[in-house]
């Protein structure tokens, strides 16, 4: 497939220090083709049982997310690359995203109306 979604060496140089090394057992599979898959999955909003073969087994990508995310991996990674950013020029709010009750709308507080 050729849109699959691959990290860069660059990118994971950046992200390799911050990746846990405790390694119990069996040595881990490749990190930077597990965490591409993860990527992948995400950001096309698959299932994890329709993560493509290229990444290898959809079990081994779930469990990697699901034991990183516990530990709080990700949150750090994306602590360190925001910090690295520094601050934005802009921002900007999708209002898609803010939910409001749907009595949140009329301007009234217990039968005060608000003056506009």
């Amino acid at each position: 497939m050729s849109n699959l979604f691959w990290l860069s060496e660059e990118q994971f140089e950046k992200i390799k220090p911050l990746l846990p090394d405790d390694v119990r057992g069996v040595p881990r599979v490749d990190d930077r083709r597990v965490l591409s898959g993860i990527i992948h999955v995400i950001k096309r909003g698959l299932h994890w049982s329709d993560c493509p073969a290229e990444y290898g087994p959809a079990k081994t990508i779930y469990n990697r997310y699901a034991r990183w995310s516990e530990k709080g991996v990700f949150a750090r990674i994306f602590a360190a690359l925001v910090a690295e950013a520094g601050t934005p020029g802009s921002l900007s709010i999708d209002s898609t995203h803010i939910k409001v009750h749907r009595t949140a709308g009329s301007g009234r507080k217990k039968g005060v109306r608000i003056a506009a």
